[in-house]
């Protein structure tokens, strides 16, 4: 966070100095006279290509087109003085610092705004990773579950009420993941998240906690019994939903259901609550 506030405070201070600069070109241009309009433009179209080779032809690449048109800014003022005995007016002299300027600060601009998206995308990638919810189906990941299942558990204490985890697997996965296409991996994934969440009742909470081994979970205060009663509603409605689904209505796919009730004398944390609804998903057959 602090990296992201100090390329964020270098993004508004070129940016800042971009804006001077424009001011400094628009008083260097109204104070020539008209006779000087034409030489104004053409200088001011030059200007503007050299920011654009600066920002997509880099720092080095624009310094050097800066240099070189300085240069021949100086040629052409030495070319009308000794040729045509003419003086051009100071006041031109602007263009020899102005368009360097406006690259040097549009660059600068550009390029810490690019450092921000790439830190904001990381961060954004990190929150997924290590966050509570998954990106593609958004459901609450491993994260939440046990922070959740601590609450429950600690309602459970409290209160004396009965918790109970369902723990969703799709059946043979393994050996199924290999004859499956990534694109139908994504939308079983999806119709399997839907269906659990359509199933349920909206103060149970659906979580996806293995994208590897895809593995749902769900968190209700109810006893093993009306788990039991939701375990095979899923079941009919993922059926349903599959036989309706272009993509995957040619896979045997099968879900396992295993239910667990917290007891609290012989699970101490949230991990044994899950790993019984996993141990559970062994015997639905």
């Amino acid at each position: 966070m602090e990296t992201n506030g100090h390329e964020s405070w270098w993004t508004d201070l070129y940016l800042i100095a971009f804006l001077f600069c424009l001011c400094g070109l628009a008083l260097g241009m109204g104070a020539t006279r008209t006779d000087y309009l034409l030489v104004n433009t053409v200088l001011l179209g030059v200007t503007m290509l050299l920011i654009l080779f600066t920002y997509f032809w880099g720092l080095v690449t624009g310094l050097l087109l800066n240099l070189g048109f300085i240069f021949l800014q100086v040629i052409l003022v030495i070319y009308e003085n000794q040729v045509h005995h003419q003086l051009l007016p100071w006041v031109l002299a602007y263009w020899l610092f102005v368009p360097l300027l406006l690259s040097l600060s549009f660059y600068g601009l550009t390029a810490h705004a690019r450092k921000l998206q790439v830190q904001n995308a990381k961060l954004q990638s990190d929150l997924v990773a290590r966050g509570a919810f998954d990106e593609e189906t958004n459901l609450r990941t491993m994260v939440s579950y046990i922070e959740d299942t601590a609450v429950f558990t600690e309602t459970n204490r409290r209160f004396d009420l009965p918790v109970t985890t369902m723990i969703i697997r799709i059946r043979y996965f393994q050996e199924m993941r290999s004859m499956i296409s990534d694109t139908q991996m994504r939308e079983l994934l999806k119709l399997v998240s839907h269906t659990v969440k359509q199933a349920m009742r909206t103060n149970d909470i659906t979580y996806l906690i293995d994208r590897e081994n895809p593995t749902w979970s769900v968190l209700l205060f109810t006893n093993a019994d009306g788990a039991t009663i939701a375990a095979n509603r899923i079941k009919q409605q993922f059926t349903k939903a599959l036989a309706a689904d272009n993509l995957l209505a040619t896979l045997d796919v099968r879900l396992v259901v295993g239910v667990a009730s917290w007891d609290g004398e012989k699970m101490k944390t949230p991990y044994d609550l899950m790993n019984a609804g996993i141990k559970e998903t062994e015997y639905d057959v």
